[in-house]
């Protein structure tokens, strides 16, 4: 057994999903693993260099976690020969540039949702990817989690019958900041930082409904900004201009009806922060982040409605619960695992790359259309 060793571009994992998600419970996690373990018996040891503007951040973070490598010059690293890998996780804005300059540099690629602003530059991305010739991933943590892997293993079972419909709702209430700190931070409610719910959540949406129910057809939403002032990382007040929430209907094909609320004005009085309830013709499923429920056809209760009464049944009874019959590992790091296995030559079918992720950002900006227009948009298929 032989160690091979990988080198990792790793920009902007001093915020705090680079940071927590994908560096300390994805990367380093997986060096104190021993590396990802391939077909022949070697392991794959990522080398990371922690890229990024402040040094004294990047040093801490690096002294925190055994890395010995740290950088503030992204033009020195992308010219080492050395490091494989460039991963973004910072500024959504910056993405396309950096990407582009990471594979024009002869990088692998891999990063963060959404991988643009706009479509036009989210092609631009998958198009550079393909005329480079560089392997290339988009991050779709959400298929990874433990309640959707459950989910996607009831649909392919057959159990849903014809799947009918799909609801789901995400969101949790974020503080605006002078009772409670804020639990996010303050770009996500600014417009002119890229900041909104609709170009934030439907990336992920679309990956989920493509994956698990069927391919996007059309969407009509409706967004919102119920919160219109917040107070900032320093306590000042400020003007929150963009989306908070976001009411979407989409079109799958087949026939298929999903409808996702997705909101950072709500409080939670439900499984999880975000759950999915499908309904088929032989049974219906309802998945959070962890667990997955399941009532089949004969186990479905008949109620009668009468409001002069009080309800007597229990509807929470006559579901089970999909049982853990797997180890169910950090979702950012199974996907970090695939994806460095993918550049490693064993994995030769990697489905989630920027092509993906430019369907997010089409959904998206389809989305935002949609709002503005008050109408229906339909979705055409992408190619690069």
């Amino acid at each position: 057994m032989a160690e091979r060793r990988i080198g990792i571009i790793m920009h902007g994992v001093t915020g705090r999903m680079g940071m927590n998600q994908h560096l300390i419970r994805s990367i380093v996690a997986i060096r104190k693993d021993g590396g990802v373990p391939l077909a022949n018996g070697d392991r794959l040891m990522p080398d990371p260099v922690l890229v990024g503007r402040n040094r004294d951040k990047l040093e801490a973070l690096a002294k925190a976690h055994g890395i010995a490598r740290v950088s503030t010059d992204l033009d020195a690293c992308l010219a080492n020969p050395d490091d494989e890998i460039f991963f973004d996780a910072a500024s959504t804005q910056l993405r396309a540039g950096l990407l582009k300059r990471a594979m024009a540099a002869g990088k692998h690629v891999y990063s963060e949702k959404p991988t643009a602003e706009t479509l036009e530059d989210a092609l631009s991305i998958a198009a550079a990817a393909k005329a480079a010739g560089v392997k290339n991933g988009v991050v779709q943590d959400k298929l990874f989690l433990p309640g959707l892997r459950k989910l996607g293993m009831v649909v392919r079972s057959g159990f849903l019958g014809r799947i009918l419909s799909v609801r789901g709702e995400f969101g949790y209430w974020v503080f605006e900041g002078d009772l409670q700190p804020p639990q996010r931070p303050s770009w996500n409610y600014r417009r002119a930082e890229g900041g909104g719910i609709i170009l934030d959540m439907l990336c992920h949406w679309r990956y989920v409904l493509d994956n698990l129910f069927g391919e996007v057809k059309a969407v009509s939403c409706l967004g919102a900004t119920h919160i219109p002032e917040r107070r900032d990382e320093a306590g000042r007040p400020y003007v929150a201009d963009a989306d908070d929430a976001a009411y979407a209907t989409f079109e799958l094909e087949g026939g298929i009806i999903a409808q996702i609320n997705s909101s950072w004005c709500t409080r939670v009085r439900r499984d999880d922060l975000v759950t999915f309830h499908v309904d088929g013709t032989h049974g219906s499923a309802v998945a959070g982040l962890t667990d997955c429920w399941t009532q089949s056809r004969v186990n479905t209760p008949k109620p009668v409605w009468n409001p002069d009464v009080p309800q007597t049944i229990n509807f929470y009874e006559g579901w089970q619960k999909v049982p853990d019959t797997e180890p169910y590992p950090n979702g950012f790091r199974v996907q970090w695992e695939l994806f460095l296995r993918h550049v490693a030559g064993e994995v030769e079918h990697y489905p989630w790359d920027m092509l993906a992720g430019a369907k997010g950002v089409q959904l998206a900006m389809a989305g935002l259309q949609s709002w503005r227009e008050r109408r229906w948009v339909d979705l055409p298929a992408l190619r690069v």
